[in-house]
């Protein structure tokens, strides 16, 4: 069988989540599956360490699609000739967009409705294509895969698809995520804080990450903070023009790295007292997932799927509510035996999940799909 695979979000040196799920998820799928073909279509230039074994075959398709209107040419014109082309007999979508031009069987992975229910965090150009066309994508792909049980009860509610159609398919964290002794923080806390304790904020810096809140609730907790807490925010402004505003109080206590290496970024979250992941709108949320996997306690918004993923696990806030993030900081960095508890709980629950896991049910997905399909 040939299958196609959308790999436009295999970007060297910007990965992020829908890259780091189409990199974990399909590169064990092609290594698991010598028997078939895959053709990766890609939307620009790549690197070779995309090409995960010899039975991928790399196409760039054009034009780059990083504009509704570029979307509409690459899924409904360019992609569609391409898939043709290359006699494919089905297509992969780890991003949700798939194409309504093709009468082949598709799978997409909807990681989540976010601008459904906060159109306000995108730009208009971008919330008016989600809203019209995604809509359409969910209803046209054969099969659907989603990260937590929250966001395929959301597609159902939102786009009225069926149960059946959907598999629910958990995120991993990539295997760099391990605890570090406490030398080793030591020498990490002075690469990045000159040696005081911090806390950790990972993600693009999207409006649904909640972090002038966040910045807002930590200069509270400063006024009472003995320690003297540093904050160290990792990503990269999701849309141009995006700026963080930052208290005079504070401005010497926050750090912004930018995107980081996947290595430094497990040794920054490792040698972190607390992960603070107060997102109000998340999917799965990745990060709690991997501070778990290294012994980093975590604070999280109690709102959509951080509960189903963290469990009890993960010390909760409403996100919404600047008073009790600042409190809840407060609690938790201030009470270490309830950290302790939290380390190894989450070193416990992280072990439920893996890109391992998340590959054979994709896998199971897809193959559902096509006995469906009546393609084999």
């Amino acid at each position: 069988m040939i299958i196609g695979v959308n790999t436009r979000f295999l970007l060297p040196h910007k990965m992020e989540g829908f890259g780091w799920f189409t990199y974990e998820t399909i590169s064990r799928i092609v290594l698991n599956h010598p028997e078939h073909q895959f053709i990766f279509f890609f939307d620009r230039p790549y690197e070779e360490r995309f090409i995960f074994a010899k039975n991928v075959t790399a196409v760039v398709v054009r034009p780059p699609a990083r504009h509704p209107i570029l979307f509409k040419i690459w899924f409904d014109f360019s992609l569609p000739r391409a898939l043709k082309k290359h006699k494919c007999d089905a297509l992969i979508s780890p991003d949700g967009y798939v194409s309504l031009k093709t009468a082949i069987p598709q799978l997409s992975v909807i990681h989540d409705l976010n601008f459904e229910h906060n159109p306000e965090d995108l730009p208009t150009s971008a919330i008016n294509y989600l809203k019209q066309y995604f809509p359409k994508f969910a209803h046209k792909a054969t099969r659907i895969c989603t990260v937590s049980q929250f966001s395929k009860e959301d597609i159902i509610n939102c786009y009225g698809v069926s149960p059946e159609k959907i598999d629910v398919t958990y995120n991993g964290a990539s295997l760099s995520f391990t605890p570090l002794t406490e030398q080793q923080k030591t020498d990490i806390r002075f690469i990045y804080t000159n040696g005081k304790p911090y806390i950790i904020v990972v993600g693009a810096l999207h409006k649904r990450k909640n972090l002038p809140r966040l910045i807002r609730a930590f200069a509270r907790f400063k006024a009472a903070d003995e320690r003297n807490y540093q904050l160290v925010i990792v990503g990269e402004a999701m849309w141009r023009g995006q700026k963080i505003e930052l208290p005079n109080e504070i401005k010497d206590v926050v750090h912004f790295t930018g995107h980081l290496k996947i290595s430094e970024l497990a040794d920054l979250t490792a040698a972190a007292d607390l992960l603070a992941f107060v997102s109000y709108f998340e999917g799965f949320g990745i990060p709690l997932l991997e501070a778990m996997q290294a012994g980093t306690p975590v604070l999280a918004g109690n709102l959509t799927a951080l509960p189903e993923i963290g469990g009890d696990a993960v010390w909760y806030c409403n996100p919404l509510d600047e008073d009790d993030i600042a409190k809840e900081l407060h609690f938790i960095l201030n009470n270490p035996e309830k950290r302790a508890e939290l380390v190894q709980k989450g070193l416990k629950r992280a072990q439920q999940f893996s890109w391992d896991k998340t590959a054979e049910e994709v896998w199971k997905s897809f193959e559902k799909m096509l006995q469906n399909s009546k393609a084999i």
